[in-house]
């Protein structure tokens, strides 16, 4: 029953303790993002807050400063930089807004309302449908400005809709504990059917690889002598290919000069003011006992303003491990935990997927557990996306490891990575081939990144399979100039069971994005689809045929083999030669991928990489044999155990200038 006060443009539920506001008795706002002047008598919550005692003046105006030029809700400002409480901030919206605050944990919303708008946009908009009372609604917001704003998007029939408000963080806690299997649910199934590997094990894909291995053992079977020449073809033109590539990107590398092109390239236009963005990170982890301590102390170096940097930790919900270990670091107020209800699968874009939900940034960020990003890379980024039209939606930074002394496995991992991200990766940009991203210190525009149904939570290579699917739909990766450092997996059976997730997602993503040759050529154009070719076929057939290209060792060393006294001797002059000009190639490209001042003792190290790159055949064998018998299996990769960097960081928000 509903009770009317002495206010005509309040209600009272005496059940619930509530007083709450009809939503056309509210005034509207000329934006819900800034601290807008006062109508109807409305008092601006900053003056509410000083009058209640609860901010000082001088705080309210540094506040008001910040707002003037950054993309932050006037609360946020306040919270972040500690001055205010919580409890006082919806305090003063409570009245400002004339309502009260709803105490979701004893008085839970109607799952059925929820429902109507679904979970996953109540925990996008702050809102949680409570109950019906009396022939309206009542709609419980954390953001009361943009209240008036999301009517449209409330049924019809549930009548008149009043105001109440709670805490954000209180609203998602009883959004989850009420819907967490179809928001579970929902973040397994984001991209579509055609774009997803998920129906893998029956596609037409899957019965492709399956026809062409028994055709290659029926070729066998005929002829062993025909089978062999065919493989070996097929790994020589691709070595070639793989080679060409690399040798353009190391010329490209010194007619360019060492900058990636598109830190040559001049802005096409320009936007004037930049007002700064909220930029929110996703950081999955997984068991991670001994690097989530050092997470927070390396995230803690970015310069960004805190009141802009919203951190969310994404961890499953059975790992107590990594929640434990979170609960003794005292996360500071813009370093939150999102927990990962479970699911079918266990994957770090599902992870990711759900998270996405819960962020407040229109820029979204990934990094991983073991990151240590450059303090200005968040600026870079704001600056880049600023700088460039929305085709450019997604920024990729460089990768490198600050364990690279450990041992020999780090020495070649960290020159494997130098070649990669330092030149063969530059080169791939300057040739305009899509981009395959790398799983950390990417950066989406949000509205892109929702519009492509985010990451596809089947695939154990997520950012390569979404960086071909972002150039499909027309959008482009630029690479940027800033450094993130990580750990090197220097322990070989680790390093085999990482690169074997790596190796069969790059097969997942191809046989993916293959389904349809003709469509994935007309999406790309043909020059893309050559790059799509020998970046993912090419590497593919590499890893899995070297063997076949190391038998040709018997030949100097005098072993028999399947060609010996059948090969022309000038066809094996000329593979020979060709071998030969690949591997002084290799070593050519990695002697300038680390000839920097910071990785120059590498170079010595370089020819070692004949002894390294074995190791990516055992570990292709090994993916390809799970994409049959477990193909969305994690292999999970243990950080912290090679991490001698631990400096002393205090982990406390930075005046911001006024």
């Amino acid at each position: 029953m509903l009770v009317w006060t002495n206010n005509p443009k309040s209600i009272q539920m005496p059940a619930a303790n509530l007083r709450l506001v009809p939503s056309d008795a509210l005034p509207s706002r000329g934006s819900a993002r800034r601290e807008a002047p006062p109508r109807h008598d409305r008092k601006p919550l900053g003056q509410i807050l000083v009058e209640m005692g609860a901010l000082s003046s001088e705080n309210l105006a540094m506040a008001v400063s910040l707002q003037m030029r950054e993309d932050a809700r006037f609360g946020d400002i306040l919270l972040t930089n500690g001055w205010v409480r919580q409890a006082d901030l919806y305090a003063g919206l409570a009245q400002q807004y004339g309502c009260q605050i709803a105490d979701l944990q004893h008085e839970p919303p109607d799952v059925r309302l929820i429902d109507r708008l679904g979970a996953a946009f109540c925990i996008r908009n702050g809102i949680v449908p409570w109950k019906h009372v009396g022939g309206a609604t009542v709609i419980i917001c954390s953001r009361p400005d943009e209240f008036r704003r999301m009517q449209g998007a409330f049924p019809a029939d549930w009548g008149r809709c009043c105001l109440a408000i709670a805490p954000e963080s209180d609203i998602q806690t009883a959004l989850v504990a009420m819907r967490h299997r179809s928001l579970a649910l929902h973040a397994e199934t984001h991209v579509s059917e055609a774009e997803s590997c998920r129906g893998w094990r029956t596609g037409s894909v899957a019965r492709f690889a399956a026809a062409l291995v028994i055709g290659l053992c029926a070729l066998f079977i005929v002829s062993s002598f025909a089978g062999f020449v065919a493989l070996v073809a097929w790994a020589v033109l691709t070595l070639l290919l793989n080679s060409t590539l690399k040798a353009l990107a190391a010329i490209q590398y010194w007619r360019q000069g060492r900058t990636p092109l598109s830190e040559n390239a001049a802005p096409k236009h320009e936007r004037g003011f930049l007002k700064l963005p909220t930029v929110s990170i996703l950081v999955p982890l997984y068991k991670e006992r001994e690097i989530a301590g050092r997470l927070v102390k390396r995230l803690a170096r970015l310069s960004y303003p805190r009141e802009l940097l919203d951190v969310c930790l994404v961890v499953e919900e059975d790992d107590t491990m990594t929640q434990e270990t979170l609960a003794k670091s005292d996360l500071p107020r813009w370093m939150r935990q999102i927990v990962v209800p479970r699911g079918v699968v266990k994957t770090k874009p599902r992870a990711m997927n759900f998270a996405l939900d819960f962020c407040r940034g229109s820029v979204i960020g990934v990094y991983d557990a073991e990151d240590a990003p450059a303090p200005d890379q968040i600026h870079k980024i704001v600056r880049r996306f600023a700088e460039r039209e929305a085709e450019v939606a997604c920024l990729q930074g460089k990768l490198d490891f600050y364990n690279a002394r450990t041992n020999w496995l780090s020495r070649c991992f960290t020159v494997e990575y130098a070649t990669w991200w330092g030149i063969v990766l530059p080169g791939v940009e300057r040739a305009g081939f899509a981009i395959p991203l790398g799983g950390t210190t990417l950066f989406f525009r949000r509205e892109v990144l929702e519009a492509l149904g985010r990451w596809d939570a089947h695939n154990v290579t997520e950012d390569a399979d979404l960086g071909i699917r972002l150039a499909r739909h027309g959008y482009r990766t630029e690479l940027v100039d800033t450094v993130t450092e990580e750990e090197a997996n220097c322990r070989v059976w680790p390093w085999i069971k990482q690169r074997s997730r790596w190796i069969k997602g790059y097969a997942m993503t191809y046989g993916v994005h293959m389904r349809q040759p003709r469509q994935l050529l007309r999406d790309l154009g043909w020059w893309k689809f050559l790059g799509f070719q020998i970046l993912f076929l090419g590497s593919l057939s590499q890893f899995l045929l070297a063997p076949i290209l190391w038998t040709f060792w018997a030949f100097p060393l005098g072993l028999p083999h399947p060609l010996r006294g059948v090969m022309p001797n000038e066809l094996l002059i000329i593979l020979g030669t060709v071998f030969m000009a690949t591997e002084l190639l290799t070593i050519t490209v990695g002697i300038q991928a680390v000839s920097n001042a910071k990785l120059r003792w590498l170079r010595f190290w370089v020819p070692t990489l004949h002894l390294y790159y074995p190791l990516a055949s055992l570990a292709a064998m090994k993916g390809f044999v799970e994409i049959v018998t477990k193909p969305f299996y994690w292999d999970k990769t243990q950080h912290g155990k090679f991490d001698d960097d631990d400096p002393e960081v205090v982990i406390s928000p930075p005046l911001n200038p006024v």
